[in-house]
């Protein structure tokens, strides 16, 4: 993986003026080549600092989402599908909170686009769904800017720490409430 990153990497760190323009084209060519978010997320702390770092990442995340946005809302059989993959692993639960989905988007093993899928899922429109992936996706640039080069060097207990502690917080931040439709509660007679 470093491979592929490396040169993307000194591409943008040699381009001056243009560097955060490229950075964020760095952050949609990513999804192409496999290249988690957090790697690039790191890599534009390391580059640009921790708050021009977060700016730009947050940017370019952002951009993916509404990229992803439009793609599946022009691609209804593709939405079907995705969404009929999504239903078969969590079966039916309780839509998640904004606040979950951003806690989701920090775990580096749990793919972008399907928490961007649930994610628009819990939106009403376009506005709400941008609005809701800016605050979702500012959680996962600040972390990676600013720890992300000191996340290598923690010692497994404070990764697992961290962890329960994300669990902890997934749950504190759940939904309260639930809406079931008289179909879902009384299953017809056969």
């Amino acid at each position: 993986m470093d491979e592929l990153v490396l040169p993307f990497v000194e591409v943008v760190s040699n381009s001056g003026i243009y560097a955060p323009f490229y950075f964020i084209v760095l952050h949609f060519i990513r999804q192409f080549v496999f290249v988690p978010v957090s790697v690039v997320c790191i890599a534009g702390g390391v580059m640009f600092g921790a708050i021009y770092g977060t700016i730009y990442s947050v940017i370019g995340i952002t951009v993916v989402s509404t990229v992803f946005y439009v793609f599946v809302k022009r691609a209804p059989v593709f939405f079907k599908k995705i969404t009929r993959m999504k239903e078969k692993w969590m079966r039916k639960r309780m839509p998640m909170s904004v606040g979950q989905i951003a806690i989701l988007r920090l775990v580096p093993f749990v793919h972008f686009h399907f928490i961007s899928l649930c994610l628009i899922e819990v939106s009403k429109d376009f506005q709400d769904y941008l609005k809701s992936s800016i605050i979702s996706n500012l959680p996962l640039a600040l972390m990676y800017s600013f720890f992300g080069t000191a996340i290598k060097g923690f010692d497994p207990v404070l990764i697992v720490l961290l962890l329960c502690g994300l669990v902890v917080l997934f749950y504190l931040l759940r939904r309260r409430e639930w809406i079931m439709k008289w179909e879902d509660f009384f299953q017809p007679v056969r």
